[in-house]
């Protein structure tokens, strides 16, 4: 029987449709249960703070839980790990941190390839480190700092809250760039580094705000600058790095990933609904109060920033020759 072209034309056509159904219908269904997200830190941290506030929006917007899971050690590449072995069915999420691309090149032997395995839903924050010193150092600004160290060459010690630390990186760049001589002196963790540098045995630190900005505020601490290109609004008054060493810029971002090959449309899914989380009045002003500005984008512009980031910190890795603990 022949069928008229009019016909054939229509079933052609709700042929073609077919395929697009179901994920239509898998998006509109997703979540269906309770979805967690993987945080490589302990509860408390900004990393963690920033899970549960993503969290928190997108639970309410999305009518099932989204519970946060610490997964802290190995620098958090057990929380990484877990994600990539978990069935890619946008249930496992994973909380990016900046120490996912220093790891990429830190650790030789990683049982997975963060660019390759772990899918980018969407970016979150951009957030500076801030370099401060201890009073006692004859050096009240930035540019008085690198004339000091160009001066006394060996003679200031760099905290840091562990090799291949953000904070670490950030000096370590500085050091490439500026080329100045700063003795590098690891701690294991920010609050040690911190309490050092407050009782006058380190010099200077890079870390991030939320945890130093009352001790800016107090004067117990000097803020020389900033690491983003721009300004913080956090700290108007302190300088970026980049106004006096053009190019120099080192982010502490904060995004969500998923495991590789997670349908396409639920990363979207959850990339519109954290974009519009990150349009809000109030979830911007708690992120300024950690320090941070909201960072919007598509699952390829995070996709883009961390392949960058990647590639950045694994060029500073093996001109210093950083090596994990």
């Amino acid at each position: 029987m022949k069928i008229p072209r009019r016909t054939f034309l229509q079933l052609a056509a709700g042929a073609a449709a077919l395929p697009a159904v179901p994920r239509v219908a898998r998006a509109q269904a997703y979540p269906s249960r309770p979805v967690r997200i993987v945080v490589g830190f302990t509860p408390g941290g900004s990393t963690d703070i920033a899970a549960r506030v993503i969290g928190q929006w997108l639970s309410e917007r999305l009518g099932q839980s989204f519970v946060i899971e610490n997964r802290p050690g190995a620098g958090a590449n057990i929380a990484t790990e877990t994600v990539v072995r978990a069935p890619p069915d946008g249930y496992t999420l994973l909380l990016v941190s900046a120490s996912d691309t220093i790891n990429a090149t830190l650790y030789q032997k990683l049982n997975f390839d963060f660019i390759r395995d772990i899918a980018p839903v969407a970016s979150l924050t951009r957030q500076p480190q801030v370099m401060l010193a201890n009073p006692s150092l004859p050096a009240r600004t930035f540019l008085e700092l690198i004339a000091y160290a160009n001066a006394n060459p060996g003679k200031i010690n760099m905290a840091s809250p562990g090799n291949g630390s953000t904070g670490h990186l950030s000096g370590e760049l500085l050091k490439m760039m500026a080329g100045v001589d700063l003795v590098h002196v690891p701690y294991r963790g920010a609050a040690p580094a911190l309490t050092d540098l407050l009782a006058g045995h380190v010099q200077i630190l890079f870390t991030g705000i939320a945890g130093s900005i009352e001790y800016l505020r107090t004067g117990k601490l000097r803020g020389l600058a900033v690491t983003t290109t721009t300004r913080s609004k956090a700290l108007p008054d302190i300088p970026t790095v980049s106004e006096f060493v053009p190019g120099y810029e080192a982010i502490s971002l904060f995004g969500i990933g998923a495991p590789k090959n997670t349908p396409t449309e639920i990363v979207d899914k959850l990339n519109k609904e954290i974009n519009a989380a990150l349009a809000d009045p109030k979830i911007e002003a708690h992120i300024a109060d950690l320090g941070g500005t909201v960072f919007a984008g598509t699952p390829a512009e995070f996709g883009k920033l961390l392949a960058d980031e990647t590639e950045k910190w694994g060029k500073v890795i093996r001109v210093a020759n950083i090596k994990p603990v």
